[in-house]
């Protein structure tokens, strides 16, 4: 399922900024990569998307089953499925380590794409986010879950650099207990003197 959604943010980027990260761009495209914000891991010119937090979204947990009718006279019961938020540091790396207004353009195009779409469409989604029938909501700029970014750029050995924080909410099918039961079509009553 992250793999899917990596799949589906770098398409998503793909499709809004060809200019940059598409196979048409008369220079060297800057790759979509997805590790370790490390210089000597990301090779540059590259969007890095690091899954740095997964935890499940408390607010949108819901504790009843969904039930389908069908046409046979049956309905279905599904366990409710689980909100899980995924989010992502978001940092540019150049060939330059000190092209700071190379990479802030480039940060400063993916956040404008991102803030004008509170929800990934449905046209890149991928894997089995492919067939969720609900949208997969997005967050830019929010408060990320890191308590201090100096710490974090410190433990990854490295400087800081600019970042955007971004989370994608995703559903989650908890386990497979589909239950098929029959439908109540007809009521009885029974009347009995006092």
């Amino acid at each position: 399922m992250l793999y899917d959604l990596d799949l589906t943010i770098e398409e998503f980027l793909k499709a809004e900024l060809p200019n940059l990260f598409g196979d048409s761009v008369s220079t060297t495209p800057i790759a979509i990569t997805f590790v370790t914000p490390i210089e000597s891991i990301v090779t540059p010119p590259a969007l890095n998307l690091f899954l740095y937090d997964i935890r499940e979204n408390q607010e949108l947990r819901s504790g009843s089953w969904s039930v389908t009718r069908k046409n046979d006279g049956t309905a279905t019961r599904e366990p409710p499925l689980v909100r899980i938020d995924c989010s992502y540091l978001i940092t540019c790396w150049t060939t330059d380590s000190k092209d700071f207004a190379t990479e802030h353009r480039i940060l400063g195009e993916v956040m404008q794409v991102l803030m004008s779409y509170p929800r990934l469409p449905s046209t890149v989604l991928r894997g089995r986010l492919a067939g969720s029938d609900l949208p997969l909501k997005t967050s830019v700029l929010g408060q990320a879950k890191l308590q201090n970014f100096g710490e974090f750029w410190q433990a990854m050995g490295g400087k800081p650099k600019a970042t955007l924080n971004y989370t994608v909410t995703i559903p989650v099918t908890v386990g497979e207990n589909v239950a098929t039961v029959p439908l109540v079509r007809d009521k009885q009553i029974q009347l009995e003197p006092i």
